[in-house]
């Protein structure tokens, strides 16, 4: 059995969130702006994935009764507050409302999904 290496899944999470956030930004126009510039968006994904590492499972670990209660759907709730946050400590990106950054969420999970697909795919051929 291999053992992950920490720095692999960091990157490639940093990686994921900056994708998700462009494609976000991409499909929600103005509800997401990152003022056009790629720097922006890979230092907002750097962001997102230190929030998703150190304060996203404190905030799950808190919310559990409600995740468990919905099923799930809470989950997504959390995602949209993870990027509103960040959002919210850099200055760069500008998430212009909660239903937009629940929205960036949701494609920041489903680009997580396909990623770690491809990812689990190429490792085990």
């Amino acid at each position: 059995m291999k053992k992950k290496r920490p720095l692999y899944r960091f990157l490639t999470r940093w990686l994921v969130c900056s994708l998700g956030l462009w494609i976000a930004a991409g499909l929600l126009g103005s509800g997401i702006t990152y003022e056009s510039r790629f720097r922006v968006i890979v230092i907002a994904g750097l962001v997102l994935a230190i929030i998703n590492m150190i304060i996203r499972p404190i905030v799950i670990f808190l919310s559990l009764p409600a995740i468990l209660v919905s099923l799930g759907f809470f989950m997504i709730i959390i995602n949209g507050f993870m990027v509103f946050l960040a959002g919210k400590l850099y200055g760069g990106l500008h998430v212009k409302n909660f239903w937009a950054a629940i929205f960036a969420g949701v494609v920041i999970g489903l680009v997580n999904y396909l990623v770690t697909a491809i990812l689990d795919d190429r490792k085990n051929p």
